[in-house]
């Protein structure tokens, strides 16, 4: 059986959450994003005359990019919709949006500030796959890059130690969703207190982690982490489409600054950030830019790992 016969049907809808995925399905996506990565240029072209819409109304660079891309690549013709291009600026429904862009798409690609409920209205009345490419609760597509990063720096992930320094937003919560189904790694969340990863999601994230074998722990003090880590990652502190209602809010996360003083503590340890990226807020310079730095490898990724979600997700669709 191979990667793309094992992960179709996972999801009638597409990509929404990692929730909505098993261990086998992300264990697929993340290979078939690591075999892209390697060769970007499918003889195939498995998307032939497929029709993707992109429909982001919340900024994005490297996302919008990959999947516009990707789609190319792999044979399909990508539609671009900004913010104020469809009828639902002037009041259509989703539910009806959703209803005739199902009758013309073959598969709907979504970035939004907003809940991850207005896309699974989509996807309902759409009858088509959606693929989430951020909502406010959940960034699953980043997490696939991520994982695939790790997979193609690391080769095994068996006894991989991780670090995610910073907000438990919408990327965190893709990463513990994501690496809670990969056994035998050890994950730390380190969060400012009251910016940590939503209490249900990490007690979910948690239980599925105990089960496949993977160590899962948040911590809100920066004295209290792991003594040796391979990877370091973080994001930036301002999350895209989000404000921060505590005027002081730049206090609270400033001992979760990512400098040369914190890396040295982990002197085998590579470097992760999703980008874009506050050089000076939650990362130094020249640690973003230093050696050890692969975060523009991962950067890289998202090309790779975005075909490997349409070609999962719109294939196989009849």
């Amino acid at each position: 059986m191979t990667d793309r016969d094992r992960l179709a049907g996972t999801s009638a809808a597409g990509l929404l959450s990692l929730r909505d995925l098993d261990a086998e399905a992300l264990a697929g996506l993340v290979q078939r994003s690591v075999d892209f990565r390697r060769d970007p240029f499918p003889a195939d072209r498995p998307l032939t005359d497929r029709a993707i819409g992109l429909f982001f109304t919340a900024t994005s660079t490297r996302t919008r990019t990959a999947f516009t891309v990707a789609a190319i690549r792999l044979g399909a013709t990508p539609l671009a919709y900004g913010p104020s291009d469809l009828q639902i600026g002037t009041g259509e429904s989703i539910a009806d949006t959703g209803r005739i862009l199902g009758l013309m798409l073959d598969a709907l690609v979504v970035r939004t500030a907003g809940p991850l409920a207005d896309m699974r209205e989509l996807a309902r009345t759409s009858g088509m796959p959606l693929i989430n490419a951020m909502a406010t609760e959940e960034h699953p597509t980043q997490a696939v890059c991520d994982i695939a990063t790790l997979a193609h720096h690391f080769g095994s992930l068996s006894g991989l130690s991780f670090l995610y320094i910073g907000e438990g937003n919408n990327t965190a919560t893709a990463l513990a969703r994501g690496l809670a189904l990969v056994p035998d790694v050890r994950v730390t969340f380190a969060t400012p207190p009251g910016y940590g990863l939503p209490a249900p999601l990490l007690a979910e994230a948690l239980e599925v982690a105990r089960q496949r074998g993977t160590r899962m722990d948040e911590a809100h003090d920066m004295h209290r982490l792991p003594d040796q880590v391979d990877v370091v990652y973080t994001t930036r502190w301002q999350t895209t489409g989000t404000e921060k209602a505590d005027p002081s809010w730049r206090e609270t996360f400033r001992p979760f600054y990512v400098d040369e003083t914190l890396m040295s503590r982990y002197p085998q340890a590579v470097f992760m950030h999703d980008l874009p990226a506050h050089r000076g807020d939650e990362v130094a310079g020249a640690v973003l830019d230093g050696k050890r730095s692969i975060a523009w490898c991962q950067a890289e990724m998202k090309l790779a790992s975005a075909m490997a979600v349409l070609e999962t997700t719109v294939a196989d669709r009849s």
